[in-house]
């Protein structure tokens, strides 16, 4: 099955393997409100298939996703989604059972790099380029960046990262355990497939058994992170001074930048 071409995401279930494509070419696959919304719904439908054993979420070149789309969501500041009764919830995907795969074919920025961070692990192409420009914008994460890049890479790496805005290549990535590979460009889908269906041929019960034991270690390590960052989030957004129509400039100066170093 594949979605509408001309929707925000494009879907592709064959062999057990579901692949979620973000579908805004002309934008770098920027999130606005629309595909903001169908990649969680998306990935929702996916794993309540019995057919689909593993979900693979990618990007249409050139780029994996390059964050907020503030312009087209009209300025507005979205922020991290409550739970029942306003608890605190871990965006943006929120809970499933299925294994989730990023296949990152080119840059990864801000929201961007926060949805590359909750995929279960990463491929890369030699494309894969990684930046928390939220500083450089002038924004806060909301989607666990701080807490879960601190856990990919180190804390201290982790704060190079996010002080500098700079950009870590796919090697530097891999180097630092970010990614779990590097392969070429043009078989990052073969080999995100080809994983993904090694994990399909699994038992399932097996599958979703140690997923869930590997969740709940990291949500045990991380929950006082997502937290604070969050209730960080909502009083930096209720300080700040500057005009949505800054964060935009700010926005599309990072992603230029970017362009011109790749």
């Amino acid at each position: 099955m594949i979605a509408d071409s001309d929707g925000p995401v494009l879907i592709d279930i064959a062999d057990g393997i579901g692949v979620i494509t973000m579908h805004r070419p002309e934008a770098r696959n920027a999130l606005d409100d629309a595909l903001r919304q169908a990649i969680p719904a998306t990935i929702a439908e996916l794993d309540a298939d019995a057919a689909v054993r593993s979900i693979v979420l990618t990007g249409t070149d050139p780029a994996f996703c390059a964050g907020l789309d503030l312009k087209a969501m009209g300025g507005s500041r979205p922020t991290a989604p409550a739970g029942a009764n306003g608890a605190f919830s871990r965006p943006p995907f929120g809970p499933r059972t299925t294994p989730l795969i990023g296949a990152v074919n080119g840059p990864a920025i801000t929201g961007g790099f926060e949805l590359a961070l909750n995929c279960d692990f990463l491929i890369a192409s030699p494309n894969a380029r990684f930046a928390d420009t939220h500083a450089r914008v002038g924004v806060m994460p909301g989607w666990g960046l701080t807490a879960l890049l601190a856990d990919a890479v180190g804390v201290r790496r982790a704060r190079e990262i996010s002080l500098t805005g700079s950009f870590v290549t796919a090697e530097e990535a891999l180097t630092w355990g970010l990614v779990n590979r590097v392969v070429p460009h043009e078989e990052l889908l073969t080999t995100a497939r080809a994983i993904a269906v090694e994990i399909a041929n699994n038992e399932e019960q097996g599958v979703a058994r140690m997923l869930a034991t590997y969740r709940a270690q990291e949500d045990a390590r991380l929950a006082a992170d997502w937290r604070i960052e969050s209730e960080a989030k909502a009083d930096f957004q209720a300080r700040a001074t500057f005009s949505a129509e800054d964060l935009a400039a700010r926005r599309d100066a990072v992603i230029k930048r970017g362009s011109a170093q790749q």
